[in-house]
């Protein structure tokens, strides 16, 4: 028996080389819907041939897209379906919905899910509003896993966002829900154009415009404190808006220590009630992207 939720990582990874669809396989259509030049979809840090505990986190990376749920019609945008021990099926066809194609319409970027023991074959597929492969398809390259009953389990709790009370009546956000980074970690050292990578749970992705209960998009602050909770977030240099429902973006940042902190906000750019933030970051950038080497004050002779 197979069971999909949401769930929480502390890894990461990154997309395959090539992009478009699986690699090897750009000649293959889809349905009506076009996808950009350079969309990809990829496990973040689940491996090929890794091993796994019955129950675990799956991470969904998307690049050159947006996340949408299922019904929104939104351009370069699509929601995740897992595929989970079967091949593709027709690609200009709705995807089935069972045990084995999992599909997460409500805009989810992660889920737990539940393996019995042995091998397994694992594949991502993005799909329209109307769960349609687009044209040309996203697919992940297939992996194989082996579930254990032994293994560790790699998931972990992220720490609750702290409530926060506004004067005016905003989008409910539902207990639970949390916001954090993929990547990079607390206290980190990153070049000067670092890929941040966002983690959303118990919630799903929408862009902004789009009214649906218990989604919401992303807002990336740099060094600046929490904006106004019951207001539209600003829109500048220290409040970065990815309206189009991205769940990574390389951003451009000088030299030096900067914080980071997440912000969800609801079809109207306003902060849930109550909000969902993440814990403040701190990085360094540097030119190398490595913590520079320490230089001894001491000679030896």
């Amino acid at each position: 028996m197979l069971a999909a939720g949401c769930g929480v990582a502390l890894a990461q990874g990154a997309p395959p080389a090539g992009g478009h669809g699986a690699l090897g396989v750009p000649a293959l259509r889809g349905g009506p819907v076009a996808s950009p030049p350079g969309a990809a979809v990829y496990f973040i840090a689940l491996k090929d041939g890794a091993t796994v505990p019955q129950k675990f986190v799956v991470h969904f990376g998307l690049t050159g897209m947006g996340v949408a749920p299922a019904g929104s019609d939104r351009e370069n945008s699509g929601h995740h379906h897992l595929l989970i021990d079967t091949d593709l099926p027709p690609l200009d066809q709705p995807i089935p919905s069972d045990f084995q194609h999992l599909h997460f319409g409500a805009g989810q970027t992660e889920a737990e899910v539940t393996l019995p023991p042995g091998p397994h074959t694992l594949q991502l597929l993005l799909a329209d509003k109307d769960h349609i492969p687009h044209s040309p398809p996203v697919m992940s390259p297939r992996i194989r896993i082996v579930v254990s009953d032994g293994a560790a389990t790699a998931a972990a709790a992220a720490p609750a966002p702290a409530a926060v009370s506004g004067p005016k009546a905003r989008s409910p956000s539902p207990a639970d829900a949390k916001v954090y980074f993929v990547q990079p970690t607390d206290g980190a050292y990153v070049s000067r154009t670092p890929v941040i990578r966002f983690g959303l749970i118990n919630m799903g992705v929408a862009p902004a415009g789009v009214a649906k209960a218990n989604t919401g998009h992303h807002h990336l602050i740099i060094d600046s404190e929490l904006p106004p909770l019951d207001q539209p977030i600003p829109s500048d240099f220290q409040h970065l808006h990815f309206g189009s429902g991205q769940t990574e973006a390389k951003v451009t940042l000088p030299l030096g220590r900067h914080t980071l902190q997440l912000l969800l906000a609801d079809e109207d750019h306003v902060p849930h009630d109550p909000p969902v933030f993440s814990k403040p970051i701190t990085v360094t950038v540097t030119k190398s992207g490595r913590r520079p080497r320490s230089v001894s004050r001491w000679r030896y002779h």
